[in-house]
């Protein structure tokens, strides 16, 4: 299996900025892993503290 997490951050953004927005996003989606089996086609949208869209994760086959 093959896990994948991509995010878009704010370029515009200060890196502190980045950083605790990206800190802020891993953290409620490590949370949300537990409703998931975690298994070959399981994911789901990433938002940031907007509730954007900012990226996704998927479990692949490999």
């Amino acid at each position: 299996m093959k896990f994948v997490l991509e995010v878009t951050v704010d370029e515009g953004a200060s890196a502190a900025d980045r950083a605790g927005e990206l800190g802020r996003i891993l953290r409620y989606w490590g949370g949300n892993l537990r409703h998931y089996a975690l298994g070959p086609g399981d994911g789901a949208a990433v938002h940031d503290s907007r509730y954007q869209e900012v990226g996704a994760w998927r479990i692949d086959a490999s």
